[in-house]
This record gives C-alpha cells, structure tokens and sequence, in this order.
C-alpha cells in the first residue's frame, strides 16, 4: 500500500486528518444495544435497488426525501461500468453516503470511478463509511487514491455508529469492536439494517459465519427483517440456518454471477431457504431488483420473470449485468398496496424529477354498471401542475400486464389543465382523450399506473388501490 494512503487511513482512524473523522456519530456501543427491530413511523416511499453486477453486488437506497445511499459498487473486471450507467439511468446526481462494506476488490471495484465521477461531472459524495481494514490490491490503492484527491470525508465505522440518512432508521450492527478473527475482511463487514415503518432489511456483506453467529448471539430476534441480501454472493458460508431462524425474512436477494465460477448461489444455502419456505430473488435471474416500501408493504419488482422457489433458482434462464429495461412488480410483501410510488426520485434534496408536473389526480378503476359494457367509465385524470404547458406527443400510459397507450402527435397539454383518458373508444378532444381498447385496463383492486416520456424515461408511476 502507498505510504501516503498509510498515514490517510492511520490519521482518520485516529480522529486527527479529516473533520469528523469519528463523526459517523459513534455512541460507545448504546445504538448497537439498541432493539433492532423496533418500527418507525414511515413518511414517503424506501427503495432498495439490487443492482444485476454480475459476481459482485452493489446496493442503491432512495430515501424518502431524495438522499441516496450505495453500498458497495461492483467488481474492479468492469471498474464500476454497470453501476454507474444503473445511477446515470435512474437520475441519480449524488450520492449523499457511500457505505463500503468491506474492502475486498470484487466490492470496491467501482469505488474509484464513482468517486472521480460524482466529485468531477455530477453533485459530489457527501461521505464514505468504510469499516477500516485496509487490502493490498491496486483497487484498493486507486479508492484511496480517489478519495485523497477530491478530499471526500472518510469515517471508520462500527457497530454502534449512525448514519443519519433522512426518514428511514439505518443501524450499525457491524463489524464489531475489537475484529472478529483477527481483521479478516469479510467477517468484518459493514452491517446495516434498515427500518421504514413495519418493514426492514438487512444488508450483511461478505459476513461468514464467525461474523453471522457474532450478530446472532449479540441481536438474537432483535434481527428480525422483511428481506435479506444473502451474505457472500449465496456462499455455503454464509447465510446460515441460525441467522436465517434470527432474521426470519420473507424474501432473501442474492447477489451473484449466472454460473458463478465459485458456484453461487451454493445448493446448502438455497436447501436452507427451501426448508424455511423462504423465496429468492436472484440478480442473474431476475437481473436488477427493486424493492418499494410504503412503511406497511414492500412490492418487490424485477427486470425479469423468474422461479423464486430456491430448489429450481439455478434452472432459470440468465440476465445480463447492464440489461436495460424496466422492472415490473411480482410479489407485495405486507398488508395492502404501496402506494403512491413515484420513481425516478431526483437526489438534490429531495426536488422533483424533471418532468414531475404531470400529477394522476383521479383514477376511476370501476366503471358504473358492468366494465365491459361502460370502458369510458373507465378513466382517470392526469394534470399539468407546473407553471408552463407539458408537450406530451409521444408519452406512453402502461399496467404491469403491458397494455399501453400512446399520446398522439402534437398533442399539448397547458398549464394547470387536465386531460381525461378513457379505456374505451371515442373522438380526442383537448380535455378527453380514448385509448381505443376493447376490454378493461385497469384492476378494480388496485394496479400500478406508468408514464413514460417519449425517450422512454418513467415520469410518474404509482399504486393504487
């Protein structure tokens, strides 16, 4: 390692180099003893974004309020090119914490670039939070190296610590003081759990098993979590029955390449989730997954239809990491619908995306009478809450199931006005436009209503119910 990373990395660990070098807000071990699986009150819409890396993983987190977390970015073979196209696809302008959740090269590998992009073309890193154990790699050297150069805050994090991300309750739960097993990276990785109202996630990074019985023995049930990330990529060391029995989730995501040169996800951990009932998303299979929250339930979407149950995971057909394409919803977790889901969030504090003044201000689902029989009762009503007029030709109207509308050429919708979109057939007008269809569109029950703009970007997507 370069004697000036050495000193970097010896200095902040100390408290002496960078301002707050300790300001991850340590609490000397109360937040750590803290009950993990209390709820909070949830304001606003959690994501967590799985993104397909291949043999890697890297986790995107929207808040509430637009601040964004990545956890861990990619293997140093693409030098973080899935990650950060995913962050410029999805309008991502800043990450607000990057969180490493150990050092090792297969999670860091995008570090460098992500670093040297955001501090240079995009709206910088508000800080990183590393556990503090230094590699020998030349990835780990080009991180530093970045990380010096555009003078990005560095805290040591432990358990116990706070990462004060705006609406959601993040806790520290590793790695733990002293070391486990005498530094090892990967059972000293970061541990989050993350809390939105009734539902929660654990992250674990690369925790094997001296790590995953430390957390047990010290967090018992307290680790209760709606869904796990399946430590180390789906290793057999990982993802133990004794924390899968802690942890009790009702969905666990899986990280890793399709054919895994090491064998991911391993037949004794997907034999273990089979045995609990427990379902698996994997990012080879499914490619990227995104996880919604509303505080009550948690819809779970992904780019690609595929076998959840754990014995068969490994028959499904594969996914390339960097597919483009949309996710589309395929399970809820929880009680109810999440709604409303406004994707993408823009991350400057929370403003709106660029076209956000279009608004869904009524769906009317349930026509009078039979719905077959009254498709133009059958509506609902978009508006241009913005200041001035919304150029719509070309923008789609779509459900989960793929039925889509498109918006017809010249078609301009003013300021503060509303258009009526009815499911049956009729003439358009300024204030009524027909979809044209021969059957009902939209569920009585509840769907999920997307807007595209004509590059195909999504400007407005909710749930109803």
């Amino acid at each position: 390692m370069h004697r000036s990373h050495r000193l970097l990395l010896a200095l902040c660990l100390s408290g002496l180099l960078l301002a707050g070098c300790s300001g991850v807000v340590p609490t000397e071990g109360a937040a750590a003893d803290t009950p993990a699986n209390t709820t909070t009150v949830a304001n606003g819409i959690l994501e967590m974004h799985y993104i397909n890396v291949g043999q890697s993983v890297s986790t995107l987190i929207i808040g509430p309020t637009g601040e964004t977390m990545l956890v861990d970015t990619g293997h140093f073979h693409d030098d973080g090119e899935y990650v950060l196209q995913y962050l410029q696809a999805h309008n991502i302008d800043r990450i607000d914490y990057m969180v490493v959740s150990h050092n090792d090269a297969d999670h860091i590998g995008g570090n460098a670039a992500i670093i040297n992009y955001y501090e240079t073309e995009a709206d910088g890193i508000g800080a990183i939070y590393d556990p503090g154990i230094a590699a020998s790699t030349q990835t780990y050297n080009d991180y530093l190296d970045a990380v010096e150069e555009h003078s990005v805050t560095l805290y040591e994090t432990r358990a116990g610590d706070v990462i004060p991300f705006q609406g959601v309750d993040i806790q520290v739960l590793g790695p733990p003081e002293p070391y486990l097993e005498n530094g090892a990276r990967n059972e000293n990785s970061i541990v989050l759990k993350l809390i939105h109202g009734e539902t929660s996630f654990l992250l674990t990074g690369d925790a094997e098993d001296d790590q995953e019985a430390q957390l047990v023995d010290r967090y018992g049930d307290q680790l209760q979590a709606t869904v796990l990330k399946a430590g180390h990529h789906g290793s057999a060391s990982s993802t133990s029955g004794q924390l899968l029995d802690a942890v009790n989730p009702e969905v666990v995501i899986i990280s890793s390449a399709y054919e895994s040169q090491y064998g991911h996800p391993d037949p004794a951990v997907l034999k273990r989730l089979a045995d609990r009932s427990i379902p698996a998303y994997w990012t080879a299979a499914h490619g990227d997954i995104v996880l919604v929250s509303n505080g009550e339930a948690v819809s779970v979407r992904t780019q690609q239809s595929a076998i959840t149950d754990p014995l068969s995971l490994r028959d499904s057909d594969s996914i390339e990491p960097g597919s483009g394409g949309d996710v589309t919803e395929r399970q809820t977790l929880g009680s109810g619908a999440v709604s409303p889901v406004q994707t993408p969030v823009a991350t400057d504090g929370g403003t709106s995306a660029s076209d956000g003044t279009l608004k869904i201000e009524t769906v009317n689902a349930d026509a009078n009478g039979n719905d077959r029989e009254n498709l133009n009762d059958e509506y609902m009503v978009f508006r241009n809450s913005g200041e001035t007029a919304l150029e719509l030709s070309g923008w789609t109207v779509s459900d989960p199931a793929g039925a889509t509308y498109t918006v017809s050429e010249g078609y301009t919708l003013p300021a503060g006005e509303a258009v009526t979109l009815h499911t049956g057939s009729g003439t358009d007008t300024q204030t009524d436009l027909y979809w044209g269809s021969g059957s009902p569109i939209w569920n009585n029950g509840g769907d999920i209503v997307t807007v595209r703009n004509s590059d195909g970007d999504i400007v407005r997507e909710e749930t109803y119910e």
